[in-house]
């Protein structure tokens, strides 16, 4: 074991909030853990719909915290709604500035997209589907031009040291190879590692986002809110993909609808909206459909025909992979895992519950998104926690000291995660605790989390584990159904329960240990 001891900021991640906070946080030396090349495997450059803000006429910041408080189904702290909605269009803003070419019409004004549960269209957009992966490209830009920040590739945080309540350093080691493991000591922590969408075997994030973040922050003892509230995507493209593939919801806002084989438009009797209702409602009904055999299909042709090829590229190419036609061919989808609603518990200034610990972008859990998050809101968090999580770590820590960089090195080690432990994972995942859930299967779940748990030592399956554990553990404690969960066995929406989760991981496995017992 080695220590290395830095007056760097560290942030876990290499994401959309984590690159952000890094500039925001510049002229202060900072150390950026990035498991991959620079912007590769984050969820945020796989965004396709775009950051949500109110800068149309008409619209107002009032109005898009109204609409993020129905679609989060009565969890949503009001508060965190009108801060973060106020603020979204000084940060479209900040990111034209750094270069990113947002869609504008004749008159230089930005194209505004309507997606689900939005009163009005206000989603900035990039070349159609390419909003995250051109803000990425903006921010990689930044970074690489800032002398402030250091970027560590290759490397994976897997565990958090803690001394008297406060977070004191950073476990590191090798990303994708056997190595031992490098405690890194500084004076502040922001986790911006993403959610847990990749631990269900049928998802639309990259094969990184497994919760490992989460459960490393769990284990150390943060606070967990809202972890069984996680988000299934209507329209993931069945093309045999792992990752599924995503045919964004701008696709629906542009007019696309939603058939069987039968040719019929289902949504038609389950919402008002149809296919613009609220995800969760979509996503059920996607799901049994599928579940009853009549094969969910996303039909563009008439709504954009040819237009589709060029307008939304990253489907056309997906379509294309899985020789699918979505000029002449409806395109078959499926619910896939998406975003996970819950995460670290943070305060309104984005700290966590351990001191010197924040957390932005999906690892954390704010309150704005309840139990549904409304379309294009997630990167919008990012942005607004990340820029807030900056200022409260620079306040804390005052004057900007200079820091050499960290020289890491790693000793020997074969530490290595058993990759058919991880499927068994990912597979109970999507059977017990997927789009929709019942008490005998969220139990199966439990025991093969457990079972999975007992025989798999390595840091970064315990971290898998223990998100797997509290989302299925709050699931089961949960018996209504509320936005993105839903329970077979507890149908309805129970008034009183309008109340986020607090929970930690020492408390859900007291859950999952009675579970077991049954």
């Amino acid at each position: 074991m080695s220590i290395i001891e830095t007056q760097r900021v560290i942030i876990v991640g290499a994401g959309l909030g984590a690159l952000y906070a890094a500039l925001k946080l510049a002229p202060r030396p900072v150390l950026v853990i990035s498991p991959e090349h620079l912007g590769e495997g984050a969820s945020s450059a796989w965004a396709q719909g775009g950051v949500a803000a109110a800068m149309s006429k008409g619209d107002t910041p009032e109005s898009h915290a109204k609409d993020t408080m129905v679609a989060g189904a009565g969890t949503v702290d009001p508060e965190i709604a009108r801060m973060v909605t106020a603020e979204a269009a000084q940060h479209i803003l900040d990111l034209t500035d750094l270069g990113t070419p947002f869609d504008r019409d004749a008159s230089g004004s930005y194209v505004m997209s309507r997606e689900a549960a939005h009163s009005m269209a206000r989603v900035v957009r990039v070349k159609g589907d390419q909003a995250g992966r051109e803000i990425m490209q903006a921010l990689i830009g930044a970074v690489r031009e800032t002398p402030s920040v250091q970027v560590a590739q290759g490397v994976l945080a897997s565990g958090l040291e803690v001394q008297d309540g406060t977070v004191t350093g950073v476990w590191l080691e090798k990303a994708g190879e056997p190595s031992g493991r490098t405690l890194v000591r500084a004076p502040a922590i922001l986790l911006a590692g993403g959610g847990s969408g990749g631990l269900f075997a049928v998802t639309t994030n990259p094969p990184r986002i497994r919760g490992q973040v989460i459960g490393m922050a769990a284990r150390a003892g943060a606070r967990i809110a809202d972890p069984e509230f996680v988000q299934f995507h209507p329209t993931a493209i069945v093309a045999g993909e792992d990752p599924a593939p995503l045919a964004t919801e701008a696709l629906r806002g542009e007019g696309a609808v939603l058939i069987n084989d039968a040719g019929e438009r289902f949504m038609l009797p389950v919402h008002p909206d149809a296919e613009l209702a609220p995800r969760d409602i979509v996503a059920r009904a996607v799901y049994l459909e599928r579940q009853a055999g009549r094969n969910p299909q996303l039909d563009t042709r008439a709504a954009l025909g040819e237009e589709v090829l060029h307008r939304f590229p990253a489907v056309a190419d997906a379509c294309k992979r899985a020789g699918i036609d979505p000029v002449l061919q409806p395109i078959p989808v499926s619910a896939a895992a998406h975003y996970h609603m819950g995460g670290i518990e943070t305060d309104s200034h984005g700290r966590a519950s351990l001191g010197h610990l924040w957390v932005c972008g999906e690892a954390s859990s704010t309150g704005l998104h309840g139990a549904n998050r409304l379309a294009s809101n997630g990167l919008l968090e990012a942005l607004v926690y990340a820029r807030i999580c900056s200022l409260g770590i620079g306040a804390m820590l005052g004057p900007v000291v200079d820091a050499p960089e960290v020289p890491l090195s790693f000793p020997d080690g074969a530490e290595r995660v058993n990759e058919a432990a991880v499927q068994k994972l990912r597979q109970a995942m999507t059977d017990g605790v997927g789009v929709v859930r019942d008490a005998a299967g969220l139990k199966r779940a439990l025991r093969i989390i457990a079972d999975i748990e007992a025989v798999n030592p390595e840091q970064a399956m315990q971290n898998m584990t223990a998100t797997a554990t509290l989302i299925a553990a709050a699931a089961l404690a949960r018996e209504e159904s509320r936005g993105g969960h839903f329970r077979s066995d507890f149908p309805e929406t129970d008034p009183d329960m309008a109340e986020r989760t607090h929970i930690t991981l020492e408390e859900a496995r007291v859950i999952r240990a009675r579970a077991l017992e049954d």
